[in-house]
């Protein structure tokens, strides 16, 4: 596989902008709430950190199999970022794998953002040399479990670090069809 590149990618109301050092000051405001940290552990970065671990993020994966495509989401009706959406494309057992992760701010939370922005998201990676869509969910992150039904995804039985494992298959199954989603 080579590697991908995040592109624009645009919905009804959002921009998923490839992330850049750049939206560090700004996303470190939108992630500032300790509670987005109930399910994943840590807590809000600092601008600064934020800024040193999206130069690390944006230099690539140190495995050339390996593509980590971020973006943030930008709200157009409010000309503001809202939150992120990521994919880390690589080889698995059974062909290439995007895992995806959303989070967007508290403040825009309960609008439909991360639903859209993870819709936007499959159905881009639907497009790409990608076989398989998966995420990774606490089983007690309701929201979470909500936003990867809407974007396709359903629980399998497999965990990973506590977290139940969600599927979607893409890949040769979609690709040509127009839209690129069902």
């Amino acid at each position: 596989m080579s590697a991908l590149a995040a592109r624009g990618i645009g919905t009804p109301r959002l921009d998923l902008l490839p992330l850049r050092v750049e939206h560090a000051e700004e996303m470190a405001a939108v992630l500032s709430d300790p509670g987005l940290h109930t399910f994943i552990g840590g807590t809000p970065d600092t601008p600064q950190a934020l800024r040193s671990r999206y130069q690390r993020i944006t230099a690539g994966s140190p495995d050339p199999a390996v593509s980590w495509l971020n973006w943030v989401i930008r709200l157009r009706a409010e000309a503001r970022l809202t939150g992120t959406v990521q994919a880390t494309v690589g080889p698995s057992g059974h062909g290439t794998v995007a895992e995806v992760a959303w989070v967007v701010g508290e403040p825009w939370q309960g609008r439909g953002i991360a639903v859209e922005a993870a819709r936007g998201l499959v159905g881009w990676l639907a497009r790409q040399p990608v076989d398989a869509v998966v995420a990774h969910i606490h089983p007690e992150h309701r929201a979470s479990a909500a936003v990867a039904t809407a974007a396709g995804l359903t629980p399998t039985d497999e965990w990973h670090d506590g977290e139940l494992r969600w599927h979607l298959a893409v890949g040769r199954r979609l690709r040509g069809r127009p839209g690129g989603t069902e």
